[in-house]
């Protein structure tokens, strides 16, 4: 194997195997210096900052998780009373139906009852109007029967009644005495 010497820049040492790898002293001392002055640095003022920042958005996130949940109970809160008023709605639609139906029904018998009020005074004014029609013909009636009978009473007997009242007054008697016995049967 061949060993490769090298000699220092300063001291004119040569330097061979493992020492070849490791630094020299003062590399150690100023390194370690630099590296305890950089590690006071970072610890005075990087990790605080970073820490600051940190908590900063850990409270973030937990302060937006416990909006969230607020939020979440605020929305079950609305869901309840949504479904509470929803239900009420329903409640009041069938109260106002119900109510809406039985006013039908009121009115429907109301209507019936002015319909039955109006029939029976209908009936009562057709009834009265047919007695009427039915007294001024049977009077009609009774009048002509009478004439006719008049009539025939003077040609059977061949001469003019001249009592015109004394005759009516006979044949009215015989038409009384007709109706009664026709409506004895």
């Amino acid at each position: 194997m061949s060993e490769t010497f090298f000699s220092a820049a300063g001291g004119g040492e040569e330097v061979e195997g493992i020492q070849l790898l490791l630094p020299a002293a003062y590399d150690l001392l100023f390194g370690g210096i630099s590296f305890v002055l950089l590690l006071l640095a970072f610890w005075k003022f990087i990790l605080p900052r970073a820490k600051e920042t940190l908590e900063k958005r850990t409270d973030s996130i937990e302060g937006g998780i416990a909006r969230a949940a607020n939020q979440e109970k605020e929305a079950a809160a609305l869901l309840v009373q949504y479904r509470e008023q929803l239900s009420d709605a329903r409640q009041e639609a069938a109260r106002i139906r119900t109510q809406a139906q039985a006013e039908r029904e009121e009115i429907v018998l109301a209507a019936k009852g002015e319909a039955v009020e109006a029939a029976e005074a209908v009936k009562l004014q057709t009834s009265a109007a047919l007695s009427a029609e039915r007294g001024r013909v049977v009077t009609d009636l009774r009048k002509e029967v009478g004439d006719l009978a008049l009539e025939l009473a003077e040609k059977v007997l061949g001469e003019a009644l001249t009592n015109d009242a004394k005759a009516r007054a006979v044949i009215d008697r015989f038409i009384s005495d007709l109706e009664s016995a026709g409506g004895k049967k």
